[in-house]
């Protein structure tokens, strides 16, 4: 059995999908590669197009991994909603929006 990742959701009552850590690992860098540390963010909706150039073609369904490995990372405190933002935009962890 290949090595595997869990990835959480922040919302309460969601179990919890696995993901090969390999794909975990190509998608965590991608995301955290094209979100700036501060400013307005990345809108949620365009981060699949961000990501997509990091990524093998062959890598499996973009929009799904992303979701999957994004709510992983606000999990684990790497990457941070924008306070307030409608729509949905994403920072790194640690970093202030303006």
């Amino acid at each position: 059995m290949k090595d595997r990742v869990e990835c959480r959701t922040p919302t309460p009552g969601k179990k919890p999908v696995t993901i090969e850590a390999a794909k975990f690992a190509a998608f965590r860098k991608a995301i955290l590669k094209v979100l700036p540390k501060r400013g307005e963010g990345v809108l949620f909706e365009e981060l699949v197009e961000r990501v997509a150039p990091h990524l093998p073609p062959d890598i499996g369904s973009l929009p799904w991994y992303v979701t999957t490995v994004k709510l992983e990372l606000e999990v684990r405190g790497e990457i941070v909603r924008v306070p307030a933002a409608k729509p949905q935009r994403l920072l790194k962890a640690g970093a202030t929006a303006r």
